[in-house]
């Protein structure tokens, strides 16, 4: 079963003076999905992967962020997820390994419309017997003809916010003072008002309504948030509208979706 629950608003205009409040350019639209792929599983433990990719088709993002992806696992009957989703949603894939796992690689991928100028995998602070973690970075030209870069990762999913913390930190001083305007989406395993949430808004803007957070997990009846899509500088975006988007055999996450217009100076 699948249930969107959409909020259309325009976000942060009294941060943004200075910058053109006009008629909205299509070129400048980006479409945002951040997405936990339950490395292709399903809930149904039948691993369809053509499940996951029309939830992606659907959608129709600019940029996707996938969190729990197999590369060539025996689990995932040595597929490279990211891909096998690429080729299915017709977006071109870009795989950032976390760790080696079960015969083969796991980690973090990334879909995108567009073709990419530069990438990176950056290894995330963990501590010792817990999961390695990272951030993955493309950087791409819009049709637009503005150059932004596009973060997709995973955060440490214990109880205990060490790891969580410290990834938040390792990703503020790594991308923060990027040159481009930034989108970060993932999986931060944390909620609103967090420790770690709070971390990273000291430097991203989320997209979220801090009035009424969106709660993303669990799919079969979401009641956390914990999927988030962010950016940087504030001053560079505005936020159209977000959808949750409840698929509850898919993933155990629902998939999370906001649409963003990047703005320009006067």
């Amino acid at each position: 079963m699948k249930i969107k629950i959409l909020v259309f608003f325009i976000a942060l205009l009294s941060g943004q003076q200075g910058w053109s409040q006009s008629a909205i350019d299509s070129s400048k639209i980006v479409k945002v999905l951040s997405f936990n792929i339950l490395h292709g599983a399903t809930t149904n433990h039948d691993f369809n992967l053509d499940l996951i990719a029309q939830v992606i088709i659907d959608a129709n993002p600019d940029f996707v962020a996938l969190q729990e992806v197999d590369y060539k696992t025996n689990r995932a009957k040595k597929y490279d997820l990211v891909t096998e989703l690429g080729w299915r949603s017709k977006m071109t894939p870009l795989f950032g390994r976390a760790m080696p796992y079960d015969g083969g690689e796991y980690g973090e991928g990334i879909l995108s419309k567009y073709s990419f100028l530069m990438t990176r995998n950056v290894a995330l602070p963990f501590s010792p017997g817990n999961e390695p973690r990272a951030a993955l970075e493309i950087t791409t030209v819009l049709s637009s003809g503005d150059t932004i870069s596009f973060i997709g990762t995973h955060l440490d999913h214990l109880k205990d916010e060490t790891d969580k913390v410290a990834q938040a930190r390792k990703i503020n001083q790594v991308f923060s003072q990027n040159k481009y305007p930034t989108i970060l989406a993932g999986d931060l395993n944390d909620v609103p008002g967090s420790t770690t949430i709070n971390n990273l808004e000291e430097y991203w803007t989320s997209a979220y309504n801090k009035e009424n957070p969106q709660p993303t997990f669990p799919s079969s009846s979401p009641v956390r948030k914990i999927d988030y899509v962010m950016f940087y500088p504030n001053d560079n975006w505005r936020v159209l509208s977000t959808e949750v988007i409840q698929d509850s055999i898919a993933s155990d996450h629902c998939a999370y979706l906001v649409t963003l217009e990047l703005l320009e100076k006067n």
